[in-house]
C-alpha cells in the first residue's frame, strides 16, 4: 500500500504548472530497474518543462546516478559537492576526499 501512495503523491505533485519538485527517497521498496525508469521519466519531464527536481536517493545505481544534470552530495548534513555531474570525479581527485 505504501508504494501506491508514493505514486499517487508524485502524480498529484506533477499536476499544474510546477517549477520545482521536492522528492524524498522515491526509490524505497523499488528495484534498481524501476528506480532507473522513474528517474529517467522525471529527467525527461524536467528537461521538457524546465522544471527543477530536488531528489534524495540513497546509493543509486551508476546508471541512475548518471541521469542527473547537477547534484548535491551531503555527508553528515554538510554539502561535500554541489555542481554538474560531469565535474564530480575531477573534484574528488583534486580534493583527495
Amino acid at each position: 500500500m505504501r508504494l501506491n501512495n508514493h505514486r499517487l503523491q508524485t502524480g498529484e505533485m506533477m499536476v499544474g504548472s510546477t517549477r520545482a519538485l521536492f522528492m524524498d527517497e522515491i526509490s524505497s521498496g523499488l528495484d534498481t530497474s524501476t528506480t532507473f525508469q522513474i528517474v529517467k521519466y522525471l529527467q525527461q519531464i524536467a528537461h521538457l518543462t524546465e522544471t527543477t527536481i530536488f531528489m534524495s536517493l540513497l546509493q543509486p545505481s551508476p546508471e541512475t546516478f548518471n541521469l542527473f544534470d547537477d547534484i548535491i552530495l551531503l555527508s553528515q548534513g554538510e554539502i561535500v559537492y554541489q555542481g554538474p555531474i560531469e565535474h564530480i570525479a575531477n573534484f574528488f581527485q583534486r580534493t583527495k576526499v
